[in-house]
């Protein structure tokens, strides 16, 4: 059967009322790491999308990289997030959690002076965004290997709260350069011992995340980012084909809810010598591509059974009615760049509908 972007299709136990999916965009608007009103007004007004995947959402004060970004570990943080998701669900939408730990990308001025944490003690290239402007990034702390396991706690903890903030599922942020990325490629995963070294080794952290996770909210309620070709946050792999492949087949069989893949550079370029679908061919599921899409190429790889949702970014942000534009093909807002991180409702819940709502 040929299946279009706004066919229905199950995933997680629930009918999602098509294939588009709003990726998690970090928006910097939860200044005391809360989720608030004027969030839950935001993800509200694209509950037209068959899924939205929220903004990264840290697991802990350990894994806090950024300003102004909101967190899913403590009671009043999942209080904050009811909002969000009762909004969402009064407008007939499914929602996700996305459970994220920067690890070295971040900064002291985030962890009371302390070192941000890593697989290996490599100082990144590039800059950390602060309350304070723009600072070098430092070199972080290798991870004790007797820490770990309390790492993987608090990701399956951040998937309690989610669901019990109302989520319907949670996304493991194993992407982009975060902290499970950093463990995944050898370019910034040094280690010699259980979690580093081979394949097997480096993506163990991931594989513990999903089984506590899915332990704690079953499995088919859990979701995977990855970014096999991204070199944002000063990332790279010796053999990300073999790297990738590997990880998807690790995954395949698990029964869950997705692989989500952004399939180019944070630019939006695809590599050459990477082969999507050969990943794609490794993972039993349902895959959610990710990168640069527009309405004809998004309407092409789900025809094609390329992929099975396809995800937006900067259109779901300037775009809260997206589904419905592309379904009449009408013309879409353009995205102001200087409101996406932190301010007001200015460029985040005032972006027009087609009735110009």
């Amino acid at each position: 059967m040929t299946h279009t972007l706004f066919s229905s299709i199950e995933l997680s136990g629930q009918t999602l009322s098509n294939r588009m999916v709003m990726a998690p965009m970090t928006r910097n608007r939860a200044p005391d790491t809360i989720a608030n009103a004027m969030m839950a007004e935001y993800y509200a007004q694209r509950a037209g999308a068959g899924l939205i995947i929220s903004e990264g959402t840290q697991i802990s004060e350990q894994a806090v990289g950024y300003p102004a970004t909101p967190g899913i570990y403590t009671q009043q943080q999942i209080d904050g997030w009811r909002l969000v998701t009762d909004a969402v669900h009064a407008k007939g939408g499914h929602i996700f959690a996305q459970l994220w730990h920067c690890g070295r990308i971040s900064h002291p001025c985030f962890h009371q002076g302390d070192l941000p944490v890593a697989p290996s003690a490599i100082q990144p290239n590039g800059e950390a965004i602060t309350y304070e402007g723009m600072q070098p990034f430092v070199t972080p702390r290798a991870l004790d290997i007797s820490e770990i396991a309390g790492i993987v706690d608090q990701y399956r903890h951040a998937a309690a709260s989610a669901i019990e903030a109302g989520f319907d599922g949670v996304e493991i942020h194993a992407a982009n350069g975060y902290l499970v990325d950093q463990f995944l490629r050898d370019g910034s995963n040094t280690r010699s011992d259980a979690y580093g070294g081979s394949l097997e080794n480096r993506v163990r952290l991931l594989l513990e995340v999903v089984a506590a996770v899915g332990a704690e909210i079953d499995h088919h309620r859990v979701g995977v980012r990855l970014s096999p070709v991204n070199a944002f946050n000063d990332m790279s792999d010796s053999n990300p084909q073999a790297t990738f492949n590997y990880i998807a087949s690790t995954l395949s069989g698990l029964s869950l809810a997705y692989l989500h893949v952004v399939e180019v550079s944070m630019s939006g370029e695809s590599a050459a010598d990477f082969d999507m679908q050969q990943l794609r061919s490794h993972f039993e599921g349902p895959y959610i591509a990710n990168g640069a899409y527009d309405h004809a190429r998004a309407e092409d790889a789900i025809v094609t059974a390329a992929a099975d949702l396809v995800a937006f970014g900067i259109p779901y942000l300037a775009n809260p009615d997206l589904s419905e534009r592309f379904r009449l093909h009408a013309e879409l807002n353009e995205a102001d760049q200087a409101t996406f991180y932190g301010g007001d409702e200015h460029g985040y819940t005032d972006y027009p509908t087609m009735d110009g709502v």
